[in-house]
Order: structure tokens, then C-alpha cells, then sequence
């Protein structure tokens, strides 16, 4: 979730194992992942760290396009950029477009040279940080459109045709056995968690903000409860039917962009409205403030409370929560996924099953579904957000545990 100061890698260590990569989370159990120290730990000597203090920067106004220098509207994909690199960027990656260079791919990047050589200004789009995953696919606006057909629909029934909803069939055998597999095995992993909870780096008493030690250990705090839940749902995925019929590089890409969406996932179902917070762990409790005091600005912290309200409006019952889980990790639109017709195969069964299920809970409900599908579009863009505070922590010289930057695609 954020990264520690030079000065406060002693509270980090722990997290410094040659198991902290994603690579071999995959091999292991959740368990055998190392949160802390130990004695044959390799500390890397005569290599500078980057040094830059202070805030996330504010546009002032005068900031220029990371791309072609033209000046810049804001954040767009990750990258400080101009709106039209943005929009190049966008339709380029929807349309899967294919450039040549007639200059071998040379060509310097400006103002004058971006309308000339596509090839370059795309390679050039990519160079400076823009990510695939943050721009919507076209199943994303294909979820949009139906959202809107499903709601002319109806709005039509409800006129045409008051009255109680027709009685819906069952599920199948095989979607009830499947739901109910599903519950059970994320409550599985949710306490494996739980009995992991005694090793967490205390949350500190002390309000002083001045205090290095107690921003440490705050930084501390929330960076181990993120490693737990990025273990828990890597679990969670290998025991998914399926999830390991996929190359090692499959799996890997899918984790690599769906954790974080699940993570937003867990945290708005933790979500208590009375009280504003979000729970982990069962007796871990935060509000906005405990976020910004470990490190997090509210730019990121605000959307994630409107998403976890917006969540749970919708009164979502475990078996929903698990299906969404499952259908985001089965997303073949991610970047550098190989085997798309699979893992698109592996996906239907999940969305068929949670359609039947919303279908027969909530009879008279015909938006629930699209509803819940277009909350995973969200999660899109809330990840795009993620990764600005990713990039705003490392301009505090923040340090992701290695585990963290390999799933983040954080390199220094």
C-alpha cells in the first residue's frame, strides 16, 4: 500500500526473503511466505538510494506532457500527459493497433513529431509509464451498453407488466456445488489470515505527529495487512477450478492486475456505515484519517470509501462477493495474458452461475446484475488511482516490500 523511508527499512526488513516475488508465491503455500527478518537476509551495499522529500506534486499549471512535451492535463493512464497523447493512447490500445517507423523507431518524441510517427509516440506513451490495464476494454463498454439496455428493459416490464415476478428455476446441481465451494474456500483463507493476525506490527497508541517512530510503525502496520491479503487471495485463485490448467505466465498476469481490484473488493465488504471505517481482521478498525496517518492521500482513500459505500448499498451476500471475486480474476482483456479463449472459458461458468443466483434472490431486481458487473468496471478505474499513489509514494522515497512491487510493477 505505500512504501517506508530509508531510515525505517528496520521495520521493513522482514519483508526482504528471496519468497517475497510473485513468482514463487505461486509455488508455495501462504504460510511459508516470510514477513519478517532473518539472518541470512542479503542487505545490498554501495548502491545509492534516490532521495526526492516532500509531497505528491499538485499541477500548477506549467507541467508538460510526458510524451511530447506539449503541456500537460493531468494524470491520464498513469502518466502525467497532454489530452492528446491520452486519447492516442486510448484508441491505440482499443483498436490493438499495429505501427511502422519508417525511421527504424528513432524518431525523438515532440509536439511536431507525434503526428508523424505513430510507432515512436506509442512506444514512447509506453516508455513514460502509460498502462494498458487503466484504459477501459471494449468489454468494458459493452458491460456499459447493456447496463443502459437492461435498464430500458426494465423500465418497459415494470410498465407493461406489474405485478409479482414469475417464479425462477433452481440452480443447477453443479452452480449450487460451485457457490458453496466457493464460500467455504474464501472462508478458509480469510482465517488463515485471521490466525496470522498476532504478527502484524502493532497499530501505535501514540497521536503525535511528529513522532518518525510512530509514522513507521503506522507505514508498518498496514503494509503487513496488505501482503496477508495479497497472500490470501493467491490462495484464494490457485484452489479456483481451473485458475491452474493456465501457463505460470497466465497466472501471473492475471494476479498481477486483479489483485488490487480484489483487494478494493475484501476492503468494501469491511465496510461499516454507521461508524465510517473499515474493518480487517475482525477488530482492526479505520477511518479516512488512519488511512492519511499511514501514508495515504485522500485523492486515493476518498474513492475507495464512495466504492465500499457504494457496495454496500447493494447488500451483497457471500456467495456474490466470492462469484465477483472469481469473474475478476478470470479477466482475459488483461495485459500479457497469452491464452485469451481459456481464460475466457474458465470465466462463463462464474457469470452464468451469479446470474442464475441474483436472478432467483432478487426476482423483481432486473439491474442487480449488470449493476454488480459495471462495480467491476469501477474497480478499473480505481486501479488507475492506485497507481498514482504508488507513483506519489515513491516520490516520498517510500519503499514497497519486494512482494508488493513485484505484484504493483513498481521498479526502481
Amino acid at each position: 500500500m505505500s512504501e517506508v523511508k530509508q531510515e525505517n527499512l528496520s521495520q521493513t526488513a522482514s519483508y526482504g526473503t528471496s519468497h517475497n516475488d510473485l513468482n514463487d508465491t505461486l509455488l508455495m503455500e501462504p504460510s511459508d511466505i516470510k514477513m519478517y527478518p532473518t539472518e541470512d537476509t542479503p542487505v545490498p551495499e554501495g548502491q545509492p538510494v534516490k532521495r526526492k522529500k516532500g509531497p505528491a506534486p499538485k499541477m500548477l499549471g506549467n507541467e508538460v506532457c510526458s510524451v511530447c512535451g506539449d503541456k500537460a492535463s493531468g494524470f491520464h493512464y498513469n502518466v502525467l500527459s497532454c489530452e492528446g497523447c491520452k486519447g492516442f493512447f486510448r484508441r491505440s490500445v482499443i483498436k490493438g493497433a499495429q505501427y511502422t517507423c519508417k525511421n527504424s523507431g528513432r524518431c525523438e518524441m515532440d509536439m511536431y513529431m507525434r503526428r508523424k510517427c505513430q510507432q515512436c509516440r506509442l512506444r514512447k506513451c509506453r516508455e513514460a509509464g502509460m498502462l494498458e490495464q487503466c484504459v477501459l476494454s471494449e468489454e468494458q463498454i459493452r458491460l456499459k451498453k447493456m447496463k443502459k439496455q437492461e435498464e430500458g428493459t426494465a423500465r418497459t416490464s415494470a410498465v407493461a407488466t406489474p405485478g409479482p415476478a414469475p417464479e425462477m428455476p433452481p440452480l443447477a446441481p453443479e452452480q449450487q456445488e460451485m457457490i458453496e465451494k466457493l464460500v467455504a474456500l474464501q472462508k478458509q483463507c480469510n482465517k488463515s489470515s485471521f490466525l496470522e493476525r498476532p504478527k502484524v506490527t502493532p497499530w501505535p497508541q501514540s497521536q503525535d505527529p511528529l513522532n518518525r517512530e510512530v509514522r513507521q510503525q503506522r507505514f508498518a502496520h498496514f503494509t503487513e495487512l496488505a501482503i496477508m491479503s495479497v497472500q490470501e487471495i493467491v490462495d484464494f485463485a490457485k484452489q479456483l477450478p481451473g485458475f491452474l490448467e493456465l501457463t505460470r505466465e497466465d497466472q501471473i498476469a492475471l494476479l498481477k492486475t486483479s489483485t488490487i481490484e480484489i483487494m478494493l473488493l475484501e476492503t468494501s465488504r469491511r465496510y461499516n456505515p454507521v461508524i465510517e471505517s473499515i474493518t480487517f481482521l475482525k477488530d482492526f478498525s479505520y477511518n479516512k484519517e488512519d488511512f492519511a496517518k499511514a501514508g495515504l492521500q485522500f485523492e486515493f482513500i476518498n474513492p475507495i470509501f464512495e466504492f465500499s459505500k457504494g457496495m454496500n448499498d447493494l447488500h451483497l451476500d457471500e456467495a456474490e462477493y466470492a462469484l465477483l471475486i472469481a469473474i475478476n480474476i478470470f479477466s482475459a482483456d488483461r495485459p500479457n495474458v497469452q491464452d485469451h479463449e481459456l481464460v475466457e472459458r474458465l470465466q462463463q461458468p462464474y457469470v452464468d452461475a451469479l446470474h442464475s443466483y441474483i436472478r432467483i434472490k432478487r426476482p423483481n431486481d432486473h439491474l442487480m446484475f449488470p449493476r454488480m458487473l459495471m462495480k467491476l468496471v469501477s474497480l478499473r478505474t480505481l486501479s488507475s488511482v492506485h497507481s498514482e499513489q504508488v507513483f506519489a509514494l515513491r516520490l516520498q522515497d517510500k519503499k514497497l516490500p519486494p512482494l508488493l512491487s513485484e505484484i504493483w510493477d513498481v521498479h526502481e
